[in-house]
């Protein structure tokens, strides 16, 4: 369960549209939004407090204040003023101290905005949220600066909200599943959400003599995500997904490029009225890693090109076996 939802902000009104996400879930998880401000030395201003390390400390001293009451103000305002929350400020590396500070609270989601402010005291939004995703022992879902923000009330009337899960055939990529139907479960309530599985593909060209391998790829493809998708739906998988009671689909995703199709799908839908799927996606859920090979593609630098170029949030999940927070992606 997304239990204990952590929001770093930089002091933006750009970092702020994780707020009404966060506090979405933690309203139907009865559950606590931890809102952390990292205050960030430049390197040219570590320089000047050796000179005078006095006057700098005043300058930090005063920015830590100024963090508290900006988070304490957000705490009784807007989205949080009915959520249970908590505050830190702290003084660091920006992604170093979050991914610290998701350990140590025992965070069960990180929510951040893709951009922020840059400048003394502040950081990148930008790379922040990608060391973020990439490093950190929970599911980060990163909001796009000009895209849509996944709630209900933004969502299309008479459509559900749903997540689109892209998968690679491997165990590490649909480790994503989980953790994406707890999201989508959670801000669609009290509404049915629905959670839609694609595998993306390349099929060898039309001119070329393999028609059978095509045929065979597109039947082995739509067999793995079928019995998936009925494995979910009966429980007869080790996860709580069918207590979620979520509208399960799933296509194939044909593409000369895996990023460009699954965004493809993501944002504009496809007609996949066989297997009962349509319309587009809220959110995309990957992890970053899967299997490389046949038909298999490496889920990691797949899943920074779809968080470069989609508008959509994107659930990253790292696989339980890469979360060594030691290893580098």
């Amino acid at each position: 369960m997304l239990k204990r939802v952590l929001v770093p902000l930089d002091g933006s009104a750009r970092a702020e549209q994780a707020l009404p996400v966060a506090a979405r879930l933690a309203q139907a998880e009865g559950g606590t939004v931890v809102l952390l401000r990292v205050v960030s030395i430049p390197n040219e201003f570590v320089a000047y407090f050796t000179l005078e390390p006095i006057a700098t400390q005043s300058v930090i001293n005063a920015t830590l204040e100024e963090a508290r009451a900006y988070l304490k103000n957000l705490t009784s305002s807007g989205s949080l003023q009915s959520v249970h929350t908590e505050t830190e400020v702290l003084l660091g590396d920006a992604a170093a101290t979050i991914l610290s500070v998701a350990d140590s609270h025992h965070i069960d989601l990180i929510v951040l905005c893709s951009h922020g402010y840059t400048g003394m005291m502040r950081w990148t939004m930008g790379s922040v949220a990608e060391k973020v995703s990439q490093l950190a022992p929970v599911p980060v879902l990163v909001l796009r600066e000009d895209g849509p923000v996944p709630v209900p009330s933004l969502s299309q009337e008479g459509s559900p909200l749903r997540v689109l899960i892209p998968l690679d055939g491997s165990v590490r990529a649909q480790a994503a599943i989980i953790p994406a139907a707890q999201l989508i479960a959670a801000l669609a309530a009290p509404a049915q959400g629905a959670l839609h599985l694609t595998r993306a593909v390349v099929l060898p060209d039309e001119t070329h003599p393999g028609q059978r391998e095509r045929e065979t790829i597109m039947q082995q493809t739509e067999q793995y995500l079928n019995a998936l998708a009925e494995q979910l739906r009966e429980g007869l998988l080790d996860s709580p997904i069918a207590d979620l009671k979520l509208s399960i689909t799933w296509s194939v995703t044909v593409d000369t490029d895996i990023a460009a199709g699954i965004i493809r799908v993501a944002e504009q839908g496809e007609d996949t009225e066989r297997t009962g799927a349509s319309g587009s996606s809220q959110v995309i859920a990957m992890a970053t890693h899967g299997y490389s090979g046949l038909q298999r593609w490496l889920m990691g630098s797949i899943t920074l090109r779809v968080l470069h170029a989609t508008r959509l949030p994107l659930l990253i999940v790292r696989p339980p076996d890469m979360t060594d927070k030691s290893q580098q992606i």
